[in-house]
C-alpha cells in the first residue's frame, strides 16, 4: 500500500503536464502563425472545453465506475498524448491547434478525476491527505511546461510538445502496470444515465460542490493570466527584466506545496474548516490585487503573486475530499467527474469574461473580479452547518 500513493501522484504529474503545454509556447506559436494576443484565452478555453466534454461523457456513461479505473487512466493518457502531439504538425493552422487542444482536454477527463477515483478506492481514512498529494501533482504538472520552455530556450518550441507527450505515455504505463483496482472499489455493471445527478439530491454534496465551483471561477483564470500579469509588469518596469517562463512555473508550481500542506493540516483541523480558510485567503488576494500588481517594488509584487499562487489552489484537494466523502458510494467516480465537468465549465466563462474586459478595464483592477467565485463558494460552505468535515 505504501507505494500506491507515490505512483499515482507521479503518474498524475506526468500526464497533466499536457494541460498547459500549449500555453507555455503560445508566444512562439503566435509568432509563427501571426496570431493575435487574444489567442491565449481561446487556447486555454479549448482544452478546458475538451475536458468539460470528456467529463460529461465519462459521467453519463459512468465509465470510471463500470470499467477498471487503471485501464481507463492508461487509455486516456495514450490518446491525450497523441492529440497533444498533433499541434506540432508542420503547416498547422490556428483552428486545427484548437481542435487538437480540445481533444487533448477530452481525454484528460480520463486522467485527473480518474486518478482521484483510484485514490479513493485505496484510501478512506486520510483521503484529504492523499488528494492533497494528487492535486499537488496536478499543479506541478500544469506548471511544468513553463519550466520546460525555459530550459529549451534556443530550441524549437515543438520539443515542449514532444516531451509532454512522452511524459504522458510514461505516466499511463505506470498506472497500468503498477496500480491494480483498489480494495474499496465498487463496480457498477449497468448503464445509469442519471447516476451523475444523484449526489446533488444531498445537501452536503451540493454545499461541497458549490464551494468547489466558486474556487474554480478563480483558479484557472489566475493560472492562465500569470504570464500576462508578469508581462504587463515587465512592460511597465522594463528594467526588472523578469524571466516570465521561469516565474510562471514557480508561481503556479508553488501551489503544489500548498495542496500537500492543506491536505496534512485538514486531518487536524477538519477538511471543511481548512477549505474555508484557504478560500478566504485567495478571496482577499483578489480583492487586494490592485495594491500589489503594479507596485514599484518588484519584491513586493512577486511576493504577492507567490502568496496568491499558494492560496488559489490550497483548497482544491479539500473540496475534492468533501465531494468524495458526501457522494453516493456506488457512483463516487461519476460524482467526482460531473463536479469536475461543471467546475471546468465555469473556468471557460471566467477566462473569457476576464479576457473580454482586458482591453476595456484597467488591468490593475481587472483581477478583483475573480473574487466573485470565492465569495459564492464561501456563502455555500458557511450556509451549510452540517455535513462531513
Amino acid at each position: 500500500m505504501r507505494r500506491i500513493l507515490p505512483i499515482i501522484t507521479i503518474s498524475q504529474f506526468l500526464c497533466t503536464s499536457l494541460w498547459f503545454a500549449g500555453n507555455s509556447i503560445i508566444a512562439d506559436i503566435a509568432k509563427d502563425l501571426s496570431l493575435e494576443p487574444q489567442f491565449l484565452a481561446h487556447l486555454t478555453s479549448a482544452i478546458q472545453f475538451g475536458f468539460i466534454s470528456g467529463t460529461l461523457v465519462f459521467a453519463i456513461f459512468t465509465v470510471s465506475d463500470r470499467f477498471s479505473p487503471s485501464l481507463v487512466f492508461f487509455c486516456s493518457s495514450i490518446l491525450a498524448g497523441l492529440f497533444n502531439l498533433g499541434i506540432s504538425i508542420d503547416g498547422i493552422h490556428s483552428t486545427e491547434i484548437l481542435i487538437f487542444r480540445f481533444l487533448t482536454g477530452f481525454f484528460l477527463a480520463g486522467i485527473y478525476p480518474v486518478g482521484m477515483k483510484i485514490a479513493s478506492d485505496y484510501y478512506k481514512a486520510g483521503l484529504g491527505k492523499s488528494l492533497g498529494f494528487l492535486v499537488g501533482a496536478l499543479v506541478l504538472g500544469t506548471a511544468f511546461p513553463h519550466l520546460l520552455k525555459n530550459l529549451i530556450t534556443g530550441f524549437l518550441w515543438k520539443y515542449v510538445v514532444y516531451s509532454t507527450t512522452a511524459l504522458s505515455l510514461l505516466g499511463g504505463l505506470c498506472i497500468l502496470l503498477l496500480i491494480p483496482d483498489g480494495p474499496y472499489r465498487k463496480s457498477s455493471q449497468q448503464f445509469n444515465f442519471t447516476a451523475f445527478l444523484k449526489g446533488f439530491q444531498q445537501q452536503n454534496f451540493r454545499s461541497a460542490s458549490f464551494g468547489y465551483f466558486g474556487h474554480m471561477w478563480e483558479l484557472y483564470t489566475f493560472w492562465a493570466f500569470v504570464p500576462v500579469i508578469l508581462a504587463a509588469y515587465r512592460n511597465r518596469y522594463p528594467e526588472t527584466n523578469l524571466n516570465i517562463s521561469l516565474l510562471s512555473f514557480l508561481i503556479i508550481a508553488s501551489g503544489g506545496l500548498a495542496c500537500v500542506f492543506s491536505g496534512l493540516v485538514s486531518s487536524y483541523f477538519g477538511t471543511k474548516k481548512t477549505a474555508v480558510i484557504a478560500l478566504t485567503i485567495s478571496c482577499l488576494c483578489c480583492l487586494l490585487s490592485p495594491l500589489f500588481l503594479f507596485s514599484p517594488s518588484v519584491i513586493l509584487f512577486l511576493t504577492f503573486l507567490f502568496i496568491w499562487g499558494l492560496a488559489v489552489i490550497a483548497d482544491s484537494p479539500l473540496f475534492s475530499t468533501l465531494v468524495a466523502h458526501n457522494a453516493p458510494e456506488e457512483s463516487r467516480g461519476t460524482s467526482l467527474t460531473i463536479v469536475n465537468c461543471i467546475g471546468f465549465s465555469i473556468t471557460i466563462v471566467s477566462i473569457q469574461f476576464i479576457n473580454s474586459l482586458s482591453d476595456k478595464m484597467d488591468s490593475q483592477y481587472l483581477y478583483m473580479l475573480l473574487a466573485i467565485g470565492p465569495l459564492f463558494g464561501l456563502f455555500a460552505l458557511l450556509k451549510n452547518k452540517s455535513g462531513k468535515s
